[in-house]
Protein backbone atom coordinates (compact mmCIF):
# COMPACT_ATOMS: atom_id res chain seq x y z
CA UNK A 1 0.00 0.00 0.00
CA UNK A 2 1.14 3.50 -0.36
CA UNK A 3 1.16 5.18 2.49
CA UNK A 4 -0.99 3.03 4.49
CA UNK A 5 -3.63 3.96 1.84
CA UNK A 6 -6.04 1.05 1.77
CA UNK A 7 -7.22 0.79 -2.56
CA UNK A 8 -10.76 -0.18 -2.54
CA UNK A 9 -11.48 1.85 -5.89
CA UNK A 10 -10.08 3.20 -8.82
CA UNK A 11 -11.50 5.74 -10.92
CA UNK A 12 -9.59 7.00 -14.00
CA UNK A 13 -10.46 9.59 -17.10
CA UNK A 14 -9.89 7.57 -20.64
CA UNK A 15 -8.50 10.45 -23.35
CA UNK A 16 -5.00 11.36 -22.62
CA UNK A 17 -4.80 9.59 -19.34
CA UNK A 18 -5.52 5.77 -19.62
CA UNK A 19 -5.75 5.69 -23.32
CA UNK A 20 -2.35 6.27 -25.64
CA UNK A 21 -2.42 8.93 -28.36
CA UNK A 22 -3.56 6.48 -30.50
CA UNK A 23 -6.71 5.77 -28.45
CA UNK A 24 -5.82 2.31 -27.95
CA UNK A 25 -5.21 0.31 -24.37
CA UNK A 26 -2.25 -1.48 -23.88
CA UNK A 27 -2.22 -5.53 -22.86
CA UNK A 28 -0.47 -4.00 -19.38
CA UNK A 29 -3.13 -2.10 -18.95
CA UNK A 30 -5.59 -3.95 -19.48
CA UNK A 31 -4.01 -6.90 -17.15
CA UNK A 32 -3.46 -4.67 -14.51
CA UNK A 33 -7.22 -3.58 -13.73
CA UNK A 34 -8.29 -7.02 -14.08
CA UNK A 35 -5.75 -8.27 -11.70
CA UNK A 36 -7.31 -5.40 -9.30
CA UNK A 37 -10.70 -6.51 -10.03
CA UNK A 38 -9.66 -9.74 -9.46
CA UNK A 39 -8.45 -8.86 -5.77
CA UNK A 40 -11.41 -6.55 -4.98
CA UNK A 41 -10.82 -3.69 -6.36
CA UNK A 42 -13.80 -1.23 -8.17
CA UNK A 43 -12.85 -0.39 -11.35
CA UNK A 44 -14.48 3.10 -12.48
CA UNK A 45 -13.86 4.67 -16.16
CA UNK A 46 -15.11 8.23 -15.99
CA UNK A 47 -14.67 10.15 -19.22
CA UNK A 48 -16.42 12.98 -20.79
CA UNK A 49 -17.35 11.01 -24.01
CA UNK A 50 -20.76 10.39 -24.80
CA UNK A 51 -22.16 6.66 -23.72
CA UNK A 52 -21.88 5.48 -26.96
CA UNK A 53 -18.34 6.50 -27.30
CA UNK A 54 -17.01 5.19 -24.23
CA UNK A 55 -18.77 1.71 -24.20
CA UNK A 56 -16.10 0.35 -27.04
CA UNK A 57 -13.41 1.10 -24.16
CA UNK A 58 -15.24 -0.31 -21.08
CA UNK A 59 -16.45 -3.37 -22.79
CA UNK A 60 -12.50 -3.88 -23.78
CA UNK A 61 -11.79 -3.30 -19.90
CA UNK A 62 -14.26 -6.04 -19.13
CA UNK A 63 -14.34 -5.65 -15.27
CA UNK A 64 -16.02 -2.74 -14.67
CA UNK A 65 -19.62 -2.62 -13.02
CA UNK A 66 -20.75 0.92 -13.39
CA UNK A 67 -18.96 3.75 -15.72
CA UNK A 68 -19.53 7.75 -16.03
CA UNK A 69 -19.95 9.33 -19.21
CA UNK A 70 -20.85 12.67 -20.46
CA UNK A 71 -18.42 14.53 -17.72
CA UNK A 72 -20.65 13.23 -14.96
CA UNK A 73 -23.93 13.69 -16.89
CA UNK A 74 -24.81 10.18 -16.96
CA UNK A 75 -24.21 7.10 -15.37
CA UNK A 76 -24.20 3.27 -16.26
CA UNK A 77 -23.69 -0.65 -15.49
CA UNK A 78 -22.48 -2.39 -17.33
CA UNK A 79 -23.93 -5.31 -17.42
CA UNK A 80 -27.03 -4.74 -18.92
CA UNK A 81 -26.67 -1.10 -20.20
CA UNK A 82 -28.80 0.49 -18.00
CA UNK A 83 -28.54 4.23 -17.61
CA UNK A 84 -28.74 4.88 -13.61
CA UNK A 85 -28.54 8.63 -13.69
CA UNK A 86 -28.85 11.44 -16.31
CA UNK A 87 -29.02 14.93 -16.16
CA UNK A 88 -30.10 17.17 -18.77
CA UNK A 89 -30.69 21.29 -20.02
CA UNK A 90 -34.05 22.55 -20.25
CA UNK A 91 -34.17 24.08 -24.01
CA UNK A 92 -33.75 27.42 -22.75
CA UNK A 93 -30.65 27.15 -21.04
CA UNK A 94 -29.13 25.02 -23.97
CA UNK A 95 -30.38 27.98 -26.16
CA UNK A 96 -28.65 30.25 -23.88
CA UNK A 97 -25.12 28.76 -24.23
CA UNK A 98 -25.28 28.49 -27.92
CA UNK A 99 -26.17 31.91 -28.18
CA UNK A 100 -22.97 32.17 -26.08
CA UNK A 101 -20.92 30.12 -28.49
CA UNK A 102 -22.57 31.81 -31.35
CA UNK A 103 -20.95 35.23 -30.22
CA UNK A 104 -17.90 34.06 -30.49
CA UNK A 105 -18.73 32.65 -33.78
CA UNK A 106 -16.83 28.63 -32.59
CA UNK A 107 -17.85 25.23 -33.76
CA UNK A 108 -20.37 23.40 -31.87
CA UNK A 109 -21.89 20.36 -31.55
CA UNK A 110 -24.39 18.29 -29.17
CA UNK A 111 -25.45 14.84 -28.71
CA UNK A 112 -28.55 12.19 -28.53
CA UNK A 113 -27.87 8.26 -27.88
CA UNK A 114 -26.31 7.54 -30.76
CA UNK A 115 -24.61 10.83 -32.40
CA UNK A 116 -23.47 13.76 -32.66
CA UNK A 117 -25.06 16.85 -33.99
CA UNK A 118 -22.95 19.68 -35.08
CA UNK A 119 -23.31 23.59 -36.79
CA UNK A 120 -20.45 23.56 -39.71
CA UNK A 121 -18.47 21.55 -41.60
CA UNK A 122 -14.88 21.57 -41.07
CA UNK A 123 -11.80 19.91 -39.73
CA UNK A 124 -13.22 20.07 -36.43
CA UNK A 125 -15.94 18.01 -37.17
CA UNK A 126 -13.86 15.41 -38.57
CA UNK A 127 -11.59 15.51 -36.02
CA UNK A 128 -14.47 14.66 -33.52
CA UNK A 129 -15.73 11.86 -35.58
CA UNK A 130 -12.48 9.88 -35.57
CA UNK A 131 -11.26 9.98 -32.04
CA UNK A 132 -14.71 9.89 -30.41
CA UNK A 133 -15.65 7.18 -33.43
CA UNK A 134 -18.86 8.52 -33.62
CA UNK A 135 -21.01 9.62 -36.38
CA UNK A 136 -21.90 13.35 -36.99
CA UNK A 137 -24.26 15.31 -38.77
CA UNK A 138 -24.47 18.96 -39.67
CA UNK A 139 -27.36 20.28 -38.63
CA UNK A 140 -26.48 23.91 -38.91
CA UNK A 141 -27.83 26.54 -36.65
CA UNK A 142 -28.18 24.81 -32.99
CA UNK A 143 -31.05 27.14 -31.92
CA UNK A 144 -32.94 25.82 -34.25
CA UNK A 145 -31.92 22.05 -34.00
CA UNK A 146 -32.29 22.00 -30.10
CA UNK A 147 -35.99 21.30 -29.35
CA UNK A 148 -35.24 18.63 -26.67
CA UNK A 149 -33.42 18.80 -23.26
CA UNK A 150 -29.61 17.61 -23.64
CA UNK A 151 -27.11 16.00 -21.43
CA UNK A 152 -23.91 18.23 -23.21
CA UNK A 153 -22.77 20.83 -25.67
CA UNK A 154 -19.14 21.21 -26.62
CA UNK A 155 -17.69 24.00 -28.52
CA UNK A 156 -13.92 24.06 -29.80
CA UNK A 157 -11.47 27.03 -30.95
CA UNK A 158 -8.07 27.31 -31.06
CA UNK A 159 -6.78 26.74 -26.90
CA UNK A 160 -6.18 30.81 -26.15
CA UNK A 161 -9.79 31.95 -27.23
CA UNK A 162 -11.32 28.65 -25.54
CA UNK A 163 -8.87 29.61 -22.28
CA UNK A 164 -10.79 33.15 -22.61
CA UNK A 165 -14.49 31.36 -23.01
CA UNK A 166 -14.13 29.10 -20.32
CA UNK A 167 -13.47 31.88 -17.79
CA UNK A 168 -16.09 33.96 -19.49
CA UNK A 169 -18.91 30.86 -19.51
CA UNK A 170 -17.92 30.11 -15.88
CA UNK A 171 -18.67 34.18 -15.37
CA UNK A 172 -21.84 34.10 -16.91
CA UNK A 173 -23.22 30.16 -16.15
CA UNK A 174 -22.44 30.12 -12.64
CA UNK A 175 -25.66 28.06 -11.33
CA UNK A 176 -26.96 27.05 -14.65
CA UNK A 177 -24.15 25.29 -16.22
CA UNK A 178 -21.03 23.41 -15.40
CA UNK A 179 -18.34 25.15 -17.76
CA UNK A 180 -14.87 22.67 -18.03
CA UNK A 181 -12.33 21.81 -20.61
CA UNK A 182 -11.05 18.55 -21.40
CA UNK A 183 -8.49 18.99 -24.07
CA UNK A 184 -6.82 22.95 -24.96
CA UNK A 185 -9.57 22.78 -27.85
CA UNK A 186 -12.58 21.55 -26.01
CA UNK A 187 -14.87 24.01 -23.75
CA UNK A 188 -17.34 21.49 -22.14
CA UNK A 189 -21.32 22.41 -20.88
CA UNK A 190 -23.03 19.78 -18.54
CA UNK A 191 -25.70 21.09 -16.27
CA UNK A 192 -24.89 22.40 -12.82
CA UNK A 193 -24.91 18.76 -10.97
CA UNK A 194 -23.27 16.70 -13.62
CA UNK A 195 -19.20 16.49 -12.66
CA UNK A 196 -17.21 13.57 -12.63
CA UNK A 197 -16.78 14.50 -8.91
CA UNK A 198 -20.61 14.02 -8.39
CA UNK A 199 -21.06 11.50 -10.27
CA UNK A 200 -18.33 9.31 -8.97
CA UNK A 201 -20.16 9.91 -5.72
CA UNK A 202 -23.20 8.15 -6.48
CA UNK A 203 -21.36 5.27 -8.03
CA UNK A 204 -19.20 5.00 -4.65
CA UNK A 205 -22.55 5.11 -2.86
CA UNK A 206 -23.91 1.84 -4.65
CA UNK A 207 -20.84 0.32 -4.50
CA UNK A 208 -20.30 0.75 -0.46
CA UNK A 209 -17.00 2.18 -1.28
CA UNK A 210 -15.63 5.75 0.77
CA UNK A 211 -14.13 8.33 -1.51
CA UNK A 212 -11.22 7.93 1.02
CA UNK A 213 -10.56 4.40 -0.08
CA UNK A 214 -10.46 5.88 -3.52
CA UNK A 215 -7.54 6.85 -6.25
CA UNK A 216 -8.02 9.24 -8.89
CA UNK A 217 -6.51 9.54 -12.00
CA UNK A 218 -7.19 11.99 -14.79
CA UNK A 219 -5.20 14.88 -16.96
CA UNK A 220 -7.35 17.93 -17.49
CA UNK A 221 -9.83 20.10 -15.74
CA UNK A 222 -12.94 18.12 -15.83
CA UNK A 223 -11.38 15.31 -14.22
CA UNK A 224 -10.24 18.10 -11.13
CA UNK A 225 -13.85 17.62 -9.45
CA UNK A 226 -12.94 13.08 -8.60
CA UNK A 227 -9.22 14.22 -8.30
CA UNK A 228 -10.51 16.55 -5.07
CA UNK A 229 -13.09 14.34 -4.16
CA UNK A 230 -10.84 11.01 -3.70
CA UNK A 231 -8.53 10.05 -0.91
CA UNK A 232 -5.23 9.64 -3.53
CA UNK A 233 -5.61 11.51 -6.51
CA UNK A 234 -2.34 11.04 -9.30
CA UNK A 235 -2.19 13.56 -12.63
CA UNK A 236 -0.26 11.58 -15.19
CA UNK A 237 2.46 13.41 -16.10
CA UNK A 238 1.06 14.99 -19.54
CA UNK A 239 -1.11 16.60 -17.51
CA UNK A 240 -2.22 20.51 -17.68
CA UNK A 241 -0.13 22.23 -15.18
CA UNK A 242 -3.24 23.77 -12.66
CA UNK A 243 -3.39 19.88 -11.89
CA UNK A 244 -0.50 19.47 -9.94
CA UNK A 245 -1.17 21.84 -7.45
CA UNK A 246 -4.02 19.66 -6.46
CA UNK A 247 -2.57 16.33 -6.92
CA UNK A 248 -1.15 14.20 -4.35
CA UNK A 249 1.43 12.63 -6.69
CA UNK A 250 1.98 12.37 -10.60
CA UNK A 251 2.83 9.58 -12.41
CA UNK A 252 4.41 8.85 -15.87
CA UNK A 253 2.32 9.91 -18.98
CA UNK A 254 -0.55 8.25 -20.97
CA UNK A 255 2.02 6.66 -23.25
CA UNK A 256 3.83 5.53 -21.08
CA UNK A 257 0.92 3.24 -19.24
CA UNK A 258 0.95 5.48 -16.22
CA UNK A 259 -2.04 4.56 -14.43
CA UNK A 260 -1.15 1.03 -14.79
CA UNK A 261 2.47 1.15 -14.05
CA UNK A 262 1.41 3.31 -11.17
CA UNK A 263 -1.55 0.96 -9.96
CA UNK A 264 0.85 -2.16 -10.48
CA UNK A 265 3.88 -0.37 -8.57
CA UNK A 266 2.28 0.60 -5.60
CA UNK A 267 -0.31 -1.36 -4.82
CA UNK A 268 -0.40 -5.06 -6.77
CA UNK A 269 2.90 -5.66 -5.56
CA UNK A 270 1.64 -5.46 -2.01
CA UNK A 271 -1.31 -7.07 -2.27
CA UNK A 272 -2.24 -10.79 -1.13
CA UNK A 273 -2.74 -12.83 -4.88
Amino acid sequence: MKNGFLLKAVVFDLDDTLLRDDRTISAFTLNVLRELHRRGVAVIPASGRAQMSMHPFVDQIGCSEYYISGNGAEIWRTADDRNLFRTVFPVETAHQIVRFGNEYGCYMQTYDETRFFYNRKGHYADAYAASAMLEGECVGDLLSFIRQPVTKILMMDEPQRIDLMLKDACRRFSGLASATSSKPVYLEFNPPDATKGLALSRVLSLLGISPAETAAFGDSLNDRSMLELCGLSVCVRNARPELYSICDDVCLSNQEDGVAEYLQRHFLQEMSP
